[in-house]
């Protein structure tokens, strides 16, 4: 089984920063890549931004030049710095990851339990 922790989430007012991080860990041979999905309430789950491990990134259009997806191999961490919130922002949001699982070598996702984000005055 592999997990994910998410941390960093809670309330910003608008046009303030917040920066997640996600761990993954458990039965991991390698991880193919990891990335953020957002849910706000009555939405359904959107991708946020998604990081090979080639690094090669991709981020959805309404979260370009604010946020930026980074990656530290040798921990199994993920980061999302978010920069410029928006009210829109306000979600919960996932990690997620796709990962060669160490006993079986086949390829699966897993997801966090996610992490609130609040853009709000």
């Amino acid at each position: 089984q592999v997990q994910l922790v998410e941390s960093g989430g809670g309330l910003v007012q608008p046009g303030g920063s917040l920066r997640l991080s996600c761990v993954a860990s458990g039965s991991i041979f390698s991880i193919n890549a990891m990335g953020w999905y957002r849910q706000a309430p009555g939405t359904e789950r959107e991708l946020v931004a998604t990081i090979t491990s080639g690094g090669s990134t991709n981020y959805a259009d309404s979260v370009k030049g604010r946020f930026t997806i980074s990656r530290d191999a040798a921990k199994n961490t993920v980061y999302l710095q978010m920069n410029s919130l928006k009210p829109e922002d306000t979600a919960v949001y996932s990690c997620t990851t796709v990962v060669v699982v160490r006993f079986g070598r086949y390829e699966a996702r897993y997801w966090g339990l996610g992490t609130e984000v609040t853009a709000s005055a």
